[in-house]
């Protein structure tokens, strides 16, 4: 996966990727569909973010979900 190519298939990517990595319960409530390319650095730096991590702490986990939240198209 080349993720260095903005496109409506890697935002899908990662953002299953997060939602796997931190277990998100409700999982209708992140989308790939909320977010757009113009966002597409941003999505990325929290996906390397991510991915770099072994575990979350509750309050880290609620911090990349609001920030998540921040990037969502209005």
């Amino acid at each position: 996966m080349n993720l260095s190519q903005k496109s409506t298939e890697n935002v899908e990517y990662m953002i299953e990727k997060i939602k796997e990595k931190l277990r998100v319960l409700n999982l209708g409530a992140i989308k790939p569909s909320h977010f757009d390319e113009e966002m597409y650095e941003d999505l990325k730096e929290i996906y390397e973010l991510v991915m770099k991590k072994n575990s979350f702490s509750p309050n880290e986990m609620q911090a990349i979900v609001e920030e998540l939240g921040s990037l969502r198209k209005q």
